[in-house]
């Protein structure tokens, strides 16, 4: 591997702090609304559906500095320190990519880019920005649907990382690394 790029939600950023704000922030029960965003994923459709749903708009700065996951900026160093490429995008907003900016080579968003993931042309952006073929790259992410198949599917060597609900709720194809912490990535990686 000469990249690791990281899905930026559950993975770096503790998501359901964020949908917490966002549910204080329009006035919606914190549960009402995680219930919404899990019914969405079910049904295959952006998490986001949820605020439809509700008829709310979110906060667009959902995203809090304090909120990375604590093994997040180490494990970044670390891999940092060995030299790769290392990279951080999401399905978010523009606004987002400020927080894990400082940590990492390069970040990007959907919204940037125009198109979200389970994409191919968004795992087609991720090589292009890590600037290394595909078959270089370890794509982690916590969710199967959205993060470990097209990552496979594009080339990557994908790793699930079980945590957050859709990390527990998903069960990863044989052929991706499973970790249950970033402490554990810089040895799991080929």
């Amino acid at each position: 591997m000469t990249a690791i790029v990281f899905d930026v939600g559950e993975t770096l950023v503790d998501e359901t702090r964020n949908w917490e704000h966002v549910a204080d922030f329009c006035g919606v029960p914190r549960f009402t609304l995680m219930a919404l965003v899990g019914a969405a994923i079910e049904r295959g459709e952006p998490h986001r559906r949820a605020l439809d749903w509700l008829g709310v708009e979110p906060p667009h700065d959902a995203f809090t500095s304090d909120e990375l996951y604590p093994d997040a900026v180490p494990c970044l160093r670390e891999l940092r320190a060995r030299r790769l490429v290392v990279g951080a995008v999401g399905n978010m907003g523009v606004v987002h990519e400020e927080l894990v900016r400082p940590h990492v080579d390069f970040a990007a968003s959907s919204e940037r880019w125009g198109v979200e993931k389970p994409s191919p042309e968004f795992f087609a952006r991720v090589a292009e920005k890590a600037g290394r073929p595909a078959g270089e790259i370890a794509y982690v992410g916590d969710r199967v649907d959205n993060d470990v198949v097209p990552a496979l599917a594009a080339g990557m060597v994908a790793v699930h990382l079980r945590r957050g609900p859709w990390g527990y709720l998903h069960e990863p194809p044989p052929e991706a690394i499973r970790i249950r912490s970033l402490d554990q990535l810089p040895e799991a990686l080929p």
